[in-house]
Parts: structure tokens; C-alpha cells; sequence
């Protein structure tokens, strides 16, 4: 047991990360470390650690530091001092407390948003090195608990959910019957071969958010297209793993899911709102497969909706009358330029928009990616009082009338809900295809 600073009052105890440390020796941490840094990371590291001025202008950057009232611990730079720098100084001679206390930082006081790597003058990514100190974590064995059992999910059975193989197709069907009593002639088309789109979805839709499922295909079949959904593993593109820096298993996921495209000849693979798992096919999991680019394109749920609006595939009856405000997510914001494609969208479908600020590739992190907000209860209202600057953004943007938040990413959308019901914000909160749906034309 020991003290956190993500809350100073009370003691975290993680099984994840404790029984991980009772296992090690200094030997062994050592090992681990040097292995890592001086093997799998190379010049890159070395550039970063080499160059870092310690001058503190990530500092304003990062929603953690602003939220705790600018303690120099939540600093980037800070959190760097306290993890990597420290192993590099001492040879990766540290104590297993020493990376207990690494192992909360860089799992629970950092969202590898990279908002701090846009203000660091050398363009350092800090959230490398804090997905550096994340693998050496892996491979000690003290990952904390609720993320690594997410990662066994994805070894066991391909998806985050521990979705059985016949479950998938089950629910398929399901949302399939639901959704023919409004459209008859609606299917979800499973294993079609030559499909222009493979439609993709992450673990928690047949799980516990199904009307997704039914929204894309009403959006899908109303808009006219040849799409597929694969009935085997392979369907789910979210990708835990990449977060706890099980790169191996990282591999292994998103081969499986270009795979089941390629089996199933398709020209594209269609994302639903999901940001890190956007991220996973075009910064990690496609360079640890030694892929430049993914073998088939991929497009997010944002540049498809873009696309059948600006075709005319699809049209609004009327538009959502509520004031909305849009939330960025960073991994289809600032990781992949998505902002002015969204709000399209958003003028497309709603009346009146009222911007959040900041905004754009600038707008704070959610506090719940990262595979922050996996790590799971134990940690949860150390996310609470690590985004009050989000609350304070949105509490201003409420005060100009915004009564719903877009959030165009599930781990955003979980994130900002649980921040909505913390600071009492009051708002809705909805995915695009919440509103979408329920402003189109549908087929008579």
C-alpha cells in the first residue's frame, strides 16, 4: 500500500501493480530497464532525453497540471523526472516502490494526449516516453489490474468485452430484427465478399451499447452503400494492448483485424466513433507490424459521415434544435486533423453550434483516454479531480447556452459522462450518430 498522488488523502492499493512488485528484485527491474532502453528504443529516446531543456512550457499544456492548481508532480516534464529520467540517471537501478509509484504516473496521471508535445518548443513527445516507462511496466508484470484484464480479453478472444464467437453474430442478429420493424427491407449483411466497406465496431457496442450497432445500419442502408460485417474474430478494432505496452499483443490484434478485411476482399475498412482505436492502425499497431500505412485504407466514422453528407447519400428531415458544443477528441483531432470535417457535420445536422474554448487540436483531453480510464474504479475520481479544467471548459460553454456535448469517441464519451455527473454539469452527452440518426430522412 502506498500513497498517491493523484489523491493525497486516501491509499490506492491496485492488485495489478502490487502483486507485480512483491515479485520483482533490483536485478530484475535493472534487467528489464536497460533492456528496454537500450534495445527496443534506441536513438529516438535518446534524442528526446538528450534535448529536453527542462524549460516547463509543456507545463500549462497538460490538463492534470492546471487541475491541481499547478503542482510541478503533473507536469509533463515533472512526471518524466519522476519515471524515465530517474531510471536513466540510475541505470535502472531502482527499487520495486520506485516503480509502483512509475507505474500509477504513467498509467494514471498521463492520457498520451500529446497536447504537451504541441507546446514543447523541440517537439518532444512525451507521451513516447511515458509509453516507454508503460512497456517496461508490461514486461516487470505490474500493470494495473482493470487494463491488463481488458488485455487478457483481446488475447482470449480477439475483442475488449469478452465477447463470445457466437455472441457477436447473435447480437448481429438482434439489432438486425430491431431495426427491420422500422426499416423492412434492412439487413446487416455478414461475410460478403467484395464489399466496398468492412464496417468496424469496438467491444463495449454488442456488449452494452447496441443501438450503436442498429444506428449504422440504418445510416449504412439508408445512405446506399455495399458494406459487410465480419461474423468471426477479427471485428472488434479496439486495441487495449497498445496502452499497456503489450506490443506483441498489439501486433497480433490489428493483424487479426486487417486480416479479416483482406479475407474478406473489401476497399476500405469504416471505423465506428472510436478514437484510440483510430489511432492504433495509423500510429502504433501499423508501425509495430513494420507498416508505414495499413495494407487497406481505413476511415473514421468522422470523414465518413463527411463524406455521405456531402455526397447527398444521406438528408436531414430536421435539423437538432438543442444548442450543442463539440468535443475533439486528441486521437482524430490532434493525432489525425479531423476538427473541420466534424464541425461540417455538426452544421449539417444541428442549428446552432457553440464552440468550446479552446478548441480544435487545442481543446483538453477528456481524461479518460490513454487507457486511462481502464484502469478502472479504483482510480476513478483521481480522473475526476484530474480534468476540473475540462468541467471549468464546459461550465463556460453551458453559460453560452450549449445544453448537449458531441463526443464523437467512446472513450471520450464515457469520460466526459462521468465528468458531466461529478461537477454536475447537467448536459447530454451524444455520439454523432445519436443525432444523425435521429434528424434523417429514413426510407418510408
Amino acid at each position: 500500500m502506498y500513497e498517491s498522488k493523484n489523491s493525497p488523502a486516501e491509499k490506492i492499493v491496485d492488485e495489478g501493480i502490487e502483486k507485480g512488485a512483491a515479485r520483482l528484485t533490483e536485478d530484475k527491474i535493472a534487467q528489464t530497464i536497460n533492456r528496454v532502453l537500450n534495445v527496443e528504443a534506441g536513438a529516438r529516446l535518446r534524442m528526446y532525453v538528450d534535448t529536453c531543456a527542462h524549460c516547463g512550457l509543456c507545463s500549462e499544456a497538460c490538463h492534470y497540471y492546471l487541475s491541481h492548481d499547478n503542482d510541478p508532480h503533473f507536469s509533463p516534464a515533472g512526471k518524466v523526472k519522476q519515471t524515465l529520467w530517474e531510471m536513466i540517471r540510475k541505470k535502472g537501478r531502482v527499487s520495486p516502490e520506485f516503480m509502483k509509484q512509475a507505474a500509477e504516473i504513467v498509467h494514471t496521471q498521463c492520457n498520451l494526449c500529446k497536447r504537451c508535445s504541441m507546446y514543447c518548443p523541440f517537439g518532444i513527445d512525451i507521451a513516447y516516453l511515458m509509453t516507454i516507462v508503460r512497456r517496461i511496466i508490461h514486461l516487470l508484470g505490474m500493470t494495473p489490474l482493470y487494463i491488463q484484464a481488458t488485455a487478457h480479453s483481446h488475447a482470449a478472444t480477439m475483442n475488449q468485452m469478452w465477447v463470445k464467437e457466437d455472441e457477436w453474430p447473435d447480437t448481429l442478429q438482434w439489432q438486425e430484427e430491431e431495426a427491420r420493424s422500422e426499416i423492412p427491407k434492412l439487413r446487416i449483411p455478414l461475410e460478403k465478399e467484395g464489399a466496398d466497406i468492412m464496417y468496424s465496431v469496438i467491444g463495449p457496442e454488442p456488449k452494452f451499447q447496441a443501438q450503436l450497432l442498429y444506428q449504422a445500419a440504418v445510416i449504412l442502408n439508408t445512405a446506399g452503400l455495399n458494406w459487410t460485417m465480419p461474423a468471426t474474430p477479427g471485428w472488434d478494432n479496439s486495441d487495449m494492448a497498445m496502452f499497456t505496452g503489450d506490443n506483441e499483443l498489439m501486433g497480433r490484434i490489428k493483424r487479426a483485424h486487417f486480416e479479416t478485411a483482406i479475407r474478406l476482399k473489401v476497399k476500405k475498412i469504416v471505423m465506428g466513433e472510436c478514437g484510440h482505436a483510430f489511432r492504433s492502425v495509423y500510429d502504433t499497431g501499423n508501425r509495430w507490424l513494420s507498416w508505414r500505412m495499413p495494407p487497406i485504407p481505413v476511415v473514421h466514422a468522422i470523414e465518413f459521415y463527411y463524406d455521405i453528407l456531402k455526397e447527398g447519400r444521406i438528408k436531414i428531415a430536421k435539423k437538432y434544435s438543442e444548442p450543442v458544443t463539440l468535443h475533439d477528441p486528441c486521437n482524430v483531432v490532434r493525432g489525425r486533423g479531423l476538427h473541420e470535417k466534424a464541425r461540417y457535420i455538426i452544421h449539417a445536422i444541428c442549428d446552432n453550434l457553440i464552440e468550446m474554448h479552446p478548441n480544435r487540436e487545442h481543446n483538453y483531453c477528456c481524461c479518460a483516454g490513454g487507457g486511462v480510464i481502464n484502469c478502472g474504479p479504483p482510480y476513478k475520481m483521481a480522473r475526476m479531480k484530474g480534468n476540473r479544467i475540462k468541467a471549468d471548459q464546459l461550465f463556460a460553454t453551458k453559460a453560452k447556452g450549449a445544453k448537449t456535448l458531441v463526443a464523437p469517441c467512446h472513450n471520450c464519451h464515457s469520460g466526459l459522462e462521468d465528468i458531466n455527473h461529478y461537477y454536475g454539469l447537467e448536459m447530454n452527452v451524444k455520439f454523432i450518430s445519436d443525432i444523425l440518426y435521429e434528424v434523417m430522412e429514413k426510407p418510408q
